[in-house]
């Protein structure tokens, strides 16, 4: 779709003094203003795309200032005004008595068709953050979303500086059919982002520059009832927001945890490490790093886990070109040589194990963990004693795994890699026994009839049961170094377990708490 500006330029020009009026309109390149600058004393510039220019050579005066505050809105707490029915925005300069002693004119303007690069995310009902530099078209796109959800949807936008809909009671056509809330300061954003859904029932709200502890806590809120949302923060990257602590719950927020000395060493870090503490509040986020270019992060949860485990994801790319046209750059995936004998097909059911691999000479397998434990899956591979390299290169790997709920989700990496015949296969929980099973069946080890595979079997089952609501399951006898090993799969489901009676009957039961 071919991009459509409407800017209302004439309805900023008229509020200007007419000899600035004159100046502006003998500009060859009116079209890229950007800007008016007028400051009491100063020779008032016209600020273009690339270059800044003079307007006259006499100094603005109070008159001057005096004359476009007289034709424009009431500045609000903010010091922001409009010209009602428009995008223009014009901020002030106070002195210390409160008098305005500079005037910033910015163009509005509404551009129709910027939304179609990201169309298919706005219109999959998933929440979205859009991250960019100031004037990187954030506010722009934000206005397109709106536009072309409300001709399906209940939009409602929570315009706290008017720059969405513009400034008057009657809003810019460029919004479409959304309905718009103003806010009457900004301290206040919070409370109308609650009461927009409380009292309109919406079922996309939009919102500009979220930049506080309590519009992130109302974010979260709208979220969790339900509704997507569509909001922007200023921040270049996810890294950015994560590192910033008034806005780092917008992606799930990061906590410190401390592991025990045995956890740590399993995982082979140190003790304290960051996690994400909650889910995102967004599903995507996506940077606007130019105009035309912007990188996609599809699963946020995923990233954020990703960048604190030292190994970032890679976004995906979407450049619109010079004529319109959309190009998506995926992450990277190149063909590779399959198994030897094909390792298996992908679990579609995570109780169910891929096809075994024929007996050959064992060589390394590289294998990809998505969302899975680095730490765990190289002790299991120690464990069995097999040539596992655990890589960050999804597109070198020999096998992907991953789990249940991460599969679930169909995140970009995996479909990319099952397109591109990578194996993928499911786990049903983040233990080292579910590791060393797909690893034994990835390297056509016999494990159907070993005593100890059918005692972690049982010990998974019992698990589920208590999980369902039993009170605590009790298990076959099992030797010392089989026990050993069952404790292990109960603690990593987070229940508990004791062992009981003498040898050789000596078992494991599971509680679904600690027990005295």
């Amino acid at each position: 779709m071919e991009q459509l500006i409407t800017d209302d330029l004439d309805a900023l020009l008229n509020v200007l003094p007419p000899h600035l009026q004159n100046h502006l309109r003998e500009i060859e390149r009116l079209p890229d203003l950007l800007e008016v600058v007028v400051d009491l004393g100063r020779v008032p510039e016209a600020r273009l795309v690339g270059e800044s220019v003079a307007l006259n050579s006499r100094e603005a005066t109070r008159e001057d200032i005096d004359y476009v505050v007289s034709r424009i809105g009431e500045f609000t707490d903010d010091n922001r005004a409009g010209i009602p029915r428009t995008l223009h925005r014009i901020s002030c300069i106070r002195n210390r008595q409160g008098r305005i002693v500079g005037l910033t004119c910015r163009v509005g303007r509404a551009v129709y068709g910027t939304i179609e690069i990201i169309r298919d995310i706005v219109e999959s009902g998933k929440s979205i953050l859009l991250l960019g530099r100031p004037g990187v078209g954030k506010t722009t796109m934000l206005r397109e979303s709106a536009r072309v959800l409300a001709e399906l949807k209940r939009v409602v936008i929570v315009d706290t500086s008017n720059e969405i809909g513009g400034d008057g009671d009657i809003p810019h056509p460029a919004i479409g059919q959304a309905r718009r809330m103003q806010v009457p300061t900004p301290a206040l954003q919070h409370e109308v982002m609650i009461e927009a859904v409380e009292n309109h029932m919406p079922e996309v709200i939009v919102i500009d520059e979220i930049g506080r502890e309590l519009e992130a806590e109302a974010a979260r809120t709208i979220a969790e009832r339900g509704v997507q949302l569509i909001g922007t923060a200023h921040g270049q990257s996810l890294e950015n927001l994560m590192m910033n602590p008034t806005l780092a719950d917008l992606v799930g927020g990061i906590q410190s945890v401390t592991l025990s000395d045995e956890e740590a060493r399993r995982r082979g870090t140190q003790k304290s490490i960051l996690e994400r503490k909650a889910p995102p509040t967004f599903d995507v986020l996506i940077e606007i790093q130019e105009r035309n270019r912007l990188a996609v992060h599809h699963e946020v949860a995923d990233a954020v886990d990703a960048i604190l485990r030292g190994r970032p994801l890679p976004s995906e790319i979407r450049i619109r070109d010079d004529s319109g046209e959309v190009h998506i750059e995926k992450p990277q995936i190149s063909p590779r040589a399959t198994l030897p004998a094909r390792a298996g097909r992908r679990s579609e059911q995570p109780s169910e194990r891929p096809a075994r691999a024929e007996p050959e000479a064992r060589r390394a397998l590289r294998i990809y963990p998505y969302g899975l434990s680095q730490d765990r899956l190289e002790q299991a591979a120690k464990g069995l004693q097999l040539p596992v390299r655990v890589i960050d290169d999804i597109g070198q790997a020999d096998a992907v795994l991953t789990l249940k709920n991460y599969y679930r989700k169909r995140p970009p990496l995996i479909g990319d890699a099952e397109r591109h015949g990578v194996p993928v296969y499911v786990l049903r929980s983040n233990t080292i026994t579910q590791m060393e099973g797909i690893l034994e069946d990835l390297f056509g080890m016999n494990g159907q009839n070993d005593p100890v595979e059918q005692a972690m079997r049982e010990t998974e089952a019992a698990i589920e049961q208590v999980r369902e609501g039993a009170h605590s399951v009790e298990l076959s006898p099992q030797a010392a170094h089989v026990r050993r090993k069952q404790h292990e799969l109960v603690r990593d489901a987070h229940l508990f377990s004791r062992s009981l009676g003498k040898e050789p009957k000596r078992r494991v039961r599971i509680y679904a708490s600690d027990v005295v």
